[in-house]
């Protein structure tokens, strides 16, 4: 009869393995992966969806199990393990004694086997073998719970009654991850080898995506290449061959009548065809934006309109600058160049001295991040405007100073920086060391 009850005992403690194992597993394993199996032609994939869209209750389901085993291994384990041992203790005088001593052992035993092999074990398997061991036990853990069902019916509307008046919420109405949780995510991922660098830069870039707005991205007014109605046809056509663009918005007057846009193609096409000189039949719409307008909405009304540009209107209704759908999709993917953006320089370029140039168009969140700054991005956006904060009247050679670091004026055109070179704290230790030996 002890052997029987043994063989329980050993039964109660795989069964506990069993509910441990599931509960892990089926908790750990994404829900993205259970959609992509089921793709793939998984049946039990399938299954494991089910368990995945209802959690709460098999998770109920495993704890049930974990309960009642564990009841089992007391009433069973203890007993049974307590009268194998007890005859070793037959010679003590004292039968309390030696009560007393095989239930300490046949506790210790009970609890050894119950904890190792019925908890830690199959947890670790269950945490490092997710997916494989959620799928073998998808099917059984249904049927389990079918059996089970008035008592895990009962149970689940309990404790979500109990949760809910503490004003907690349950495991899957808590599952989404948040915009942080998900980019630590993907740092995890790339530094695992799961996804490359590149992956990395664009997920990112659309999470930056969201919050940038037209003022951000835009070309300032200062370097808008336009037509201009007035004009003659001759004077425009050598607009383009300073500009080399494929669209040119069209001004009525000066930059803050913009009236629409020109895409060169429709105008030669219209010369060759009906050798018209005049862009006024070849002026098309063209969108106005304010400053604060996100750029995703931006890129929804070009979409919808069919219209690659937008002139971005300040407070006073005047022309702040003008975006493109390149300059919008440039936000995700990096910068895009054409064969007539050879001579382009990158916007942060590192020097062979050590310093680095910076076009004075970088946002200021950009600058914060290449070098763990904190520079206040409430009053301006880009670093040229950060400059101008700092000197009254920038010009060529100011510096402004920031943890040791040194911002130097490059270039100047009129009153906007366009250059600006960034020089880290021991290279300007140097060049100090270097002008007090002169």
């Amino acid at each position: 009869m002890d052997i029987v009850n043994l063989l329980w005992v050993a039964a109660l403690i795989l069964l506990t393995a069993f509910f441990v194992a599931t509960e892990f597993a089926i908790v750990k394993v994404r829900s993205s992966r259970i959609d992509q199996l089921i793709e793939e032609g998984s049946s039990r994939a399938v299954s494991l969806k089910k368990i995945d869209d209802n959690l709460d209750a098999y998770i109920n389901v495993c704890q049930i199990g974990i309960t009642v085993t564990a009841l089992g291994l007391g009433w069973l384990g203890k007993s049974s393990i307590e009268r194998a041992f007890h005859h070793f203790f037959e010679n003590i005088d004292s039968a309390s004694l030696a009560s007393f001593l095989s239930f300490i052992i046949a506790f210790f035993i009970v609890l050894f086997f119950r904890v190792v092999i019925g908890e830690l074990v199959p947890k670790a398997i269950a945490t490092n073998k997710a997916e494989p061991i959620a799928l073998f036990v998808a099917k059984p853990l249904l049927l389990v719970r079918f059996i089970l069902y008035p008592i895990t019916f009962i149970l689940n509307i309990t404790a979500k009654l109990i949760v809910r008046l503490f004003g907690l919420k349950s495991i899957q109405e808590n599952d989404a991850h948040s915009e942080e949780e998900l980019r630590l995510i993907l740092s995890e991922s790339y530094k695992n080898g799961e996804i490359n660098k590149a992956e990395m830069m664009y997920v990112n870039n659309i999470f930056e995506f969201d919050e940038r707005v037209a003022r951000e991205i835009m070309v300032p007014r200062t370097e808008m290449v336009c037509f201009f109605k007035e004009d003659s046809y001759e004077t425009n056509i050598n607009v383009i061959r300073d500009g080399q663009y494929t669209r040119y918005p069209v001004a009525d007057g000066d930059k803050d009548h913009i009236i629409g846009l020109i895409n060169i193609k429709e105008l030669f096409t219209g010369h060759i065809t009906s050798e018209k000189e005049s862009i006024e039949p070849h002026i098309r719409p063209i969108l106005h934006v304010s400053e604060s307008t996100p750029i995703k909405q931006a890129l929804l009304r070009m979409q919808k309109e069919r219209i690659h540009m937008a002139i971005v209107v300040d407070e006073y209704g005047g022309t702040a600058g003008l975006i493109t759908v390149e300059d919008i999709l440039e936000e995700i993917v990096g910068e895009i160049r054409d064969e007539f953006d050879a001579n382009e320089t990158p916007m942060i370029e590192e020097q062979e001295d050590g310093s680095i140039l910076v076009d004075g168009k970088v946002l200021l969140y950009e600058i914060n991040e290449y070098f763990d700054f904190d520079l206040d991005e409430n009053e301006v956006d880009t670093i040229a405007g950060w400059i101008i904060n700092h000197t009254v009247e920038p010009s060529v050679g100011s510096t402004v100073g920031h943890e040791g670091y040194r911002f130097i004026v490059e270039e100047i055109d009129g009153y906007q920086v366009k250059k600006i070179r960034i020089i880290r704290p021991e290279e300007s230790k140097v060049n100090t060391e270097d002008d007090a030996e002169e």
